[in-house]
């Protein structure tokens, strides 16, 4: 017996036909899903040639319709596609109120703040916490990474520095191969070092959204 769906593909509902009648339409959620599996699907190397011919063939479509699929992901999708993973910011928490610090300098003029963080990321829809101390002067901040999560171990893999993988205590040293087999256990693809860098640019670029920043300054005017 033939398999229709040797990838394990999800199955969607078109929603009609296009004005040819050589492909099937589907709803922008479902297009958005369609998308996402072009590049989350598991597939073995001697089938990877295989994989978009029986992606395009399962649900009726054509190149035409995984570009439009990447249109509508990119305008209303809430998450990134990094390579084989699927990256998406979660809700913030603010642990601490703020507490003053004395490091005041006549380059910002300003009282400085620090605050204890969490800011909740998602990768392949698993749940993983980010967990930080934020510094905050005048119109700039900056960031103090926990060691705990994989994500923070993310961070520190990538900022920490060659020397200071070679040089450190051999029991702290994050290696790409012990973030992979975190990776694992989470049931989570592994990364290669490409992918480990783009995550981390991910995060450092949403670590902070605009209801996070109204919150703070909302808390700096208070203490002011």
């Amino acid at each position: 017996m033939t398999n229709n769906n040797p990838f394990n593909l999800i199955p969607l509902i078109p929603t009609g036909r296009n004005e040819k009648d050589n492909v099937n339409l589907y709803s922008p959620d479902d297009m958005i899903t369609i998308y996402e599996q072009q590049f989350l699907t598991e597939v073995p190397d001697d089938k990877l040639t295989e994989f978009l011919p029986a992606l395009k063939a399962f649900y009726d479509i054509d190149d035409n319709s995984l570009d439009i699929s990447a249109v509508i992901f990119d305008a209303i999708g809430d998450a990134a596609i990094i390579y084989n993973h699927k990256i998406k910011v979660g809700d913030y928490q603010l642990l601490s109120e703020l507490v003053k610090e004395s490091a005041n300098d006549d380059i910002y003029n300003a009282q400085a703040f620090t605050i204890d963080c969490l800011r909740t990321f998602y990768i392949n829809d698993i749940k993983i916490p980010y967990h930080f101390n934020l510094f905050i002067q005048g119109d700039g901040y900056s960031t103090l990474t926990e060691k705990n999560t994989v994500l923070e171990k993310l961070y520190w893999f990538v900022h920490d520095g060659f020397d200071e993988h070679l040089l450190g205590n051999p029991d702290d040293v994050i290696s790409l191969e012990s973030i992979n087999a975190e990776l694992n256990k989470l049931g989570i693809r592994e990364m290669d070092l490409t992918t480990v860098h783009a995550v981390v640019n991910y995060i450092e670029d949403h670590i902070i959204d605009d209801a996070m920043a109204d919150a703070l300054n909302e808390k700096i005017d208070a203490a002011e």
